[in-house]
């Protein structure tokens, strides 16, 4: 882990590398290389050149087509690039196949998200959930691939390159450690059970959204405490849960990881514990960033990961977030569309009292925030006290 750290430090080069499938992905191709350029620039790295082609489907040795690893082959060559980055998962043999070919540092999209997490943890679960969805995303590819687990370890006992025997030790070393840390998890996770379970006589309210959307600085807002936020994607890894009390009501409000495109499903596995915030929660509060071009996108990718997890019929709070970056005409124009497209979502119940248009950074439209949440927690919190009386105004 150090080294990965270190890799930042040193401003590493690397170059992006993207194809499109389809119409959709050729429109929007710039923005998903700029996600790709925000995820290596996380962990430090420099992108210096872009790389995209037009494809019908991946080529099953290089990704892309040969025409495409010819030219980047002479650009990494030439201006001597550490790292290529792709923006889709590569298969073994493709991770082999490319390394060979460059000989540099491969990285694909899941393996980069990896590194983000692993350098972000804090708490011991989350560590553990980390480390174990990356040996399972690394053990069907080690060759070289090896050196990514000998930085884990802080570079000792690198070797130059493993042969057949020593790559079959690996294996077994990985399996060994994999079944040591769902061991160790699994004590974790029944720590946190016992934990939800103190909570039950209370209601429960999560933040969910697409990374970077500011869900962490409206937790701060809403729960008045310091909590780590800042412009970088997945800024939150570990979960946090804060009493917050709006009106003699009090609820628990938890903030847990931001979800992304194409997220790993090692990552989601591993992080399912973590994320049962979501899945145990009475109201979910859905942070959208409403100045980002493809929030729509990052709505369904939201609503898709939520359906994953059981969690998508639960009650939601829109909060359309960071409308100061938008220009005022833009938001009477768009929001309109806007309204309409949650409705069909089955999220207003035929009103807007669960839609809110904030910005967290300048505190704008929070006390509707805060009006809508206390709306939607006292009729959870009748439920579990049906006698609870609203205080009387004298």
């Amino acid at each position: 882990m150090d080294e990965i750290i270190a890799t930042g430090a040193k401003n590493e080069k690397a170059v992006l590398v993207a194809a499109s499938f389809s119409s959709k992905d050729a429109g929007r191709i710039n923005e998903y290389l700029d996600e790709l350029e925000f995820l290596a620039s996380t962990l430090g790295l420099k992108a210096i050149r872009r790389f995209t082609q037009k494809m019908e489907r991946p080529e099953p040795g290089t990704y892309v087509r040969k025409g495409k690893v010819d030219e980047i082959k002479e650009y990494v060559r030439s201006y001597g690039i550490d790292l290529v980055i792709f923006d889709d998962d590569l298969s073994p043999s493709q991770l082999r196949n490319l390394e060979r070919i460059f000989k540099c540092r491969i990285y694909d999209r899941s393996l980069l998200i990896l590194d983000i997490f692993l350098k972000r943890a804090q708490t011991a679960q989350a560590k553990t959930q980390v480390e174990l969805a990356r040996y399972q995303y690394l053990m069907p590819r080690l060759t070289r691939l090896w050196t990514h687990l000998e930085r884990q370890r802080g570079g000792t006992g690198t070797r130059g390159g493993a042969g057949e025997k020593e790559i079959e030790t690996d294996k077994r070393n990985i399996r060994n450690q994999i079944n040591v840390l769902k061991g160790r998890l699994e004590k974790i996770n029944k720590q946190s059970i016992t934990q939800r379970k103190s909570r039950s006589k209370i209601v429960r309210v999560a933040l969910v959204g697409y990374t970077n959307v500011g869900k962490s600085t409206v937790m701060a807002l809403l729960s008045k405490s310091k909590i780590h936020a800042e412009n970088k994607l997945f800024a939150t890894v570990d979960s946090t849960v804060r009493k917050v009390v709006i009106d003699q009501i009090p609820f628990l409000l938890s903030d847990t990881v931001g979800f992304i495109r194409k997220l790993p499903h090692h990552l989601i596995e591993s992080f399912k514990s973590t994320l049962d915030e979501v899945s145990e929660s009475d109201i979910l509060l859905h942070v959208v960033d409403y100045s980002h071009p493809l929030y729509r996108e990052q709505m369904d990718v939201v609503n898709q990961t939520l359906s994953e997890l059981g969690a998508a019929e639960k009650p939601q709070i829109v909060v359309f977030n960071k409308i100061d970056q938008i220009y005022p005409d833009q938001k009477m124009r768009v929001e309109g569309d806007v309204l309409h497209e949650i409705k069909g979502m089955k999220l207003m119940n035929g009103d807007n009292n669960n839609v809110v248009y904030v910005s967290a950074t300048k505190r704008t439209n929070i006390e509707q925030l805060r009006n809508a949440i206390l709306n939607r927690v006292k009729e959870q919190h009748l439920r579990i006290y049906p006698n609870y009386l609203e205080p009387k105004a004298y």
